[in-house]
């Protein structure tokens, strides 16, 4: 039997192993090493159970956490994963990559003397370490087309299949998981842990076809004629933003995208690639969110020279995760406040320098930060780089015009949907970065899940 917390310590978290800085730049291994037993029962017994529940408000699952996180109390947590499961199929992932400080534990009450709750890694711990599996459901012979295999495409799939709904997920590439797979690396998010969760979808029956395009192998009208009712578009938002500046196709500049892709789901990292990855000594990572900051980690640990991430506001003001932020700074990659791309200049076809406009913080606010312009003086700031790496956002493909033209897109490239997800083809729905722009990770479960009741509503 393990003994409660002292009082003293109920308003400090219980403390997140991790691997040392020095040892872990020299690998793909996962950081954030999770709770053991004690530390996890120890940290949910600060739960306070409130009655009024604020972090089942503020997820956007709505996850019976204080529930699931008493049954670890009661080291049941083969019970605590079926809590979780009801809401969200996927804690494994969630407890890792989700922005827990801006939704479940921004308001618990725990947080208002002390540390909130670990939620995430309580979640992360349950997935981790229960053993309870789904059970199978029998088909009623309706069926439903997934297309893509990202976070809001599994999650509609796995609400379809618990209600006992025949789903076939169609995917372009040769793996599944999307933006999980291909642009979050392995020290944040195992493979392993995606390989596992999405394991569970296919005991319940999906169906997986794979290096398979919509709009170039296969139409919507061939899955409709195939006896599919209804079609799900969980393709994601996976076209880079680019700088737009002279010297942009220099060799040595990468999108985020590119970069990430090859070195995650192309594994670049490796000493026996096929295709591996040049990374020079002067790396430069422009943006300020959570893309940038895996993208400058994934190069810090292929190089052993300077990486830098250049950000046109100040770290106050940067939207990735604090955590996140805290990791990127004690792996040794310095941050560059205020500067913002002016152009790229090179030799003999490689990038050498990017030339940036300097740049200052108004007191005008937008969107919630502070508006930024380019400084009085107009100074120019030259940095030596001999790679370059662009993480500014994500648009959805344009190829997407090439799937229907009866499905009316944004002004944006987004697909239009309404509040219900359905597009404006009859029996197409849609979800995810698709018609929302890059976004989180349990956003597009939210929406996956969302539109999958919406379908099981026709249905049955």
């Amino acid at each position: 039997m393990i003994e409660g917390i002292s009082v003293l310590s109920k308003n400090k978290r219980i403390e997140i192993k991790e691997l040392l800085p020095e040892n872990r730049i020299e690998n793909f291994c996962e950081v954030v090493q999770g709770y053991n037993a004690l530390e996890a029962k120890n940290e949910a017994l600060r739960c306070l159970d409130c009655k009024h529940k604020p972090c089942v408000t503020d997820c956007p699952v709505n996850i019976d956490i204080p529930d699931f996180i008493k049954k670890i109390i009661d080291d049941n947590l083969d019970e605590a994963l079926m809590i979780i499961h009801k809401s969200n199929s996927f804690p494994g992932i969630c407890g890792r990559v989700c922005p827990q400080e801006k939704q479940c534990q921004l308001n618990c009450v725990r947080g208002l003397k002390g540390d909130p709750i670990e939620i995430g890694e309580l979640e992360r711990f349950v997935a981790d370490n229960a053993t309870r599996n789904y059970s199978s459901v029998k088909a009623k012979d309706k069926k439903v087309a997934v297309i893509g295999s990202g976070p809001s495409s599994l999650a509609c799939a796995a609400q379809l299949l618990k209600a006992g709904i025949d789903v076939t997920l169609y995917e372009a590439l040769h793996a599944l998981g999307g933006v999980m797979r291909y642009g979050i690396p392995e020290f944040r998010l195992p493979r392993k842990v995606i390989d596992k969760e999405i394991s569970q979808l296919v005991e319940l029956g999906l169906d997986i076809k794979k290096n398979i395009m919509l709009g170039q192998s296969i139409s919507l009208e061939d899955l409709f004629d195939d006896g599919f009712q209804f079609i799900y578009l969980g393709i994601g938002a996976g076209t880079p933003r680019l700088l737009n500046v002279k010297g942009e196709n220099l060799n040595g500049v990468y999108s985020a995208n590119e970069f990430l892709t090859r070195v995650n789901l192309m594994q670049a990292y490796r000493g026996d690639s096929d295709t591996p990855i040049y990374v020079g000594d002067e790396v430069l990572v422009v943006g300020g969110g959570n893309v940038a900051l895996d993208a400058a980690r994934a190069a810090r640990r292929l190089t052993k020279g300077d990486v830098s991430i250049l950000y046109r506001r100040t770290k106050e003001e940067m939207p990735a995760r604090k955590a996140e932020i805290e990791h990127t700074l004690a792996e040794n990659i310095n941050l560059m406040n205020l500067l913002s791309p002016k152009c790229i200049i090179g030799s003999e076809g490689w990038v050498s320098y990017l030339a940036c406009d300097c740049m200052e913080l108004t007191d005008e606010v937008v969107s919630g930060r502070r508006k930024v312009i380019k400084s009085s003086q107009n100074n120019v700031k030259i940095i030596k780089a001999d790679t370059i790496i662009v993480a500014i956002g994500q648009n959805p493909s344009p190829l997407i015009r090439n799937v229907s033209k009866e499905i009316e897109l944004t002004k944006w490239g987004t697909i239009k949907v309404n509040d219900r997800y359905e597009t404006t083809l009859d029996k197409v729905y849609a979800g995810g970065d698709i018609i929302t722009g890059a976004s989180t990770v349990i956003s597009a479960i939210a929406a996956g899940k969302d539109a999958a009741n919406e379908i099981i509503m026709k249905l049955i």
